[in-house]
């Protein structure tokens, strides 16, 4: 009795090779991708030079940040002073009274109604009401340290016609009020508020020493 047999066919799925992406096999591009993976990131030498150029820009920028922020801190005072005077001559003209602006001085305000009413409030505004003295504006707050006054400013008296003299005298005044400065710059440091004729203003950047707060 003759017995027949059948080789089995062979399957080949999984035996298959993979194939072709784009003309790259997968195993390629997979060996590619890790690789870029691995080189995103800093190395330590990358890091350092990053930090080393870092340290240097704040170097450079904090001395510019601070003399801009003490600069602009002068222009506020010397705003402020200015502010002053123009209310000390806008109400003289409105009460047809006389009225001062303050200096930090009460020798040089003096102890009159008016001056006595100052005491050492720099920028402050005095008015006569009547036979009485009230304050139309409060002192400057800008002038405290750094910021401060090369010398003792100037205390003015406005009449009726808005014109200021010296606390004392009857010309109208054409002198210095005030030198507004800092120890902390040694350019550009000076804020010179001066008035010509008693009633025309100049505002001057200069530069020079400042006694130190």
């Amino acid at each position: 009795m003759q017995v027949l047999s059948r080789q089995r066919d062979v399957s080949l799925i999984g035996a298959r090779e993979p194939r072709n992406v784009g003309g790259r096999s997968p195993e390629c591009g997979s060996v590619r991708g890790a690789a870029r993976r691995r080189e995103r990131g800093f190395t330590l030498v990358e890091l350092l030079i990053t930090m080393a150029v870092a340290l240097v820009l704040i170097m450079i920028a904090v001395p510019s940040f601070k003399s801009l922020t003490l600069s602009n801190k002068l222009n506020t005072a010397a705003n402020d002073i200015i502010n002053a005077i123009h209310v000390a001559r806008m109400e003289a003209i409105k009460r047809n009274s006389s009225t001062q602006l303050c200096s930090n001085s009460s020798s040089a305000n003096t102890s009159d109604t008016l001056g006595g009413a100052c005491g050492i409030e720099v920028g402050a505004v005095y008015a006569l009401n009547g036979n009485a003295p009230s304050q139309v504006l409060a002192g400057t707050s800008g002038i405290t340290a750094p910021i401060q006054l090369n010398a003792d400013m100037t205390a003015l008296r406005f009449t009726a016609q808005g014109l200021a003299r010296k606390v004392g005298t009857t010309a109208p005044y054409n002198d210095t009020i005030v030198d507004i400065c800092t120890s902390q710059m040694s350019l550009d440091n000076h804020r010179v508020i001066t008035m010509a004729a008693g009633s025309i203003l100049t505002t001057t950047t200069t530069s020079g020493s400042c006694p130190s707060s």
